[in-house]
């Protein structure tokens, strides 16, 4: 499975009842072999994801494909990543709240 599958299914392991009246949008700036741009947001309590970026991001995550699919899996420890400069996040603070409702944590 490529980075840019896994970002595209995200939504489907949101629980509505998890998100109803919440708001986001995330933008992932993926460079790499199968690197993508892929919005993934959650509006009216419908969580969806798209190819290429719309909107007004709460939060950007800029990595290498092959990076952020390691932080995924658990081969690299996301902190370490933002740290040395592999993982960059706009906005950690909304990462955070909204990594374990799209099942990162």
């Amino acid at each position: 499975m490529t980075t840019k599958e896994v970002l595209m299914n995200l939504p489907k392991k949101v629980s509505p009842d998890a998100i109803e009246g919440v708001n986001t949008l995330f933008h992932f700036n993926l460079d790499g072999d199968d690197g993508e741009n892929v919005t993934v947001g959650i509006k009216d309590g419908v969580a969806y994801s798209q190819e290429g970026l719309e909107g007004e991001p709460t939060c950007v995550v800029r990595a290498k494909s092959d990076n952020l699919m390691k932080i995924l899996k658990g081969d690299m420890n996301p902190m370490m990543a933002v740290l040395t400069g592999k993982l960059k996040i706009s906005n950690q603070g909304e990462m955070l709240k909204y990594a374990k409702l799209f099942g990162l944590m």
